[in-house]
């Protein structure tokens, strides 16, 4: 985490008995577009590809987790918390979960082409094949604090 994250962080549970533990990261193929739907309060849910936490060893996402969201130049511009985790076969996302991660026109067919055109993109990378029924994990979130300034 970089130091304007940790600061953010710092300043935002000064006032608690104890710290939770935080990640800081940016959305996908456009963080500021992304984070502004965030702070605007559009987007409360995100998912990404199962296959990426297994290839990479990293645990799922909790409902205890916090995130501080970062824009293209890594400042900070708000903080999540997880409320939702679930692992969801892509093409069974409903319509709600996908109007909820906000970008676009908001329509599920929007979803599916942007998704798809990314997974395809993201495993093709890896050398691995882009599947309508690849495993998702689906969150939602809720936004606990908006950086000023």
């Amino acid at each position: 985490m970089n130091q304007a994250a940790q600061e953010y962080w710092n300043e935002y549970w000064k006032n608690q008995p104890e710290p939770q533990p935080v990640s800081a990261w940016q959305f996908g193929a456009d963080p500021d577009y992304l984070a502004q739907l965030v702070v605007e309060g559009s987007k409360t849910a995100t998912c990404s590809g199962y296959i990426f936490y297994e290839l990479e060893n990293e645990p799922l996402p909790t409902t205890e987790d916090y995130s501080i969201i970062l824009n293209n130049n890594d400042k900070p511009v708000a903080i999540i918390k997880t409320v939702e985790v679930t692992l969801t076969p892509m093409n069974e996302v409903t319509e709600e979960f996908a109007i909820a991660e906000g970008e676009g026109d908001r329509t599920y067919t929007y979803w599916w082409e942007a998704h798809e055109k990314f997974f395809r993109n993201e495993l093709n990378a890896i050398g691995r094949e882009f599947s309508e029924d690849m495993l998702l994990v689906c969150e939602r979130f809720k936004v606990v604090d908006v950086k000023n300034g």
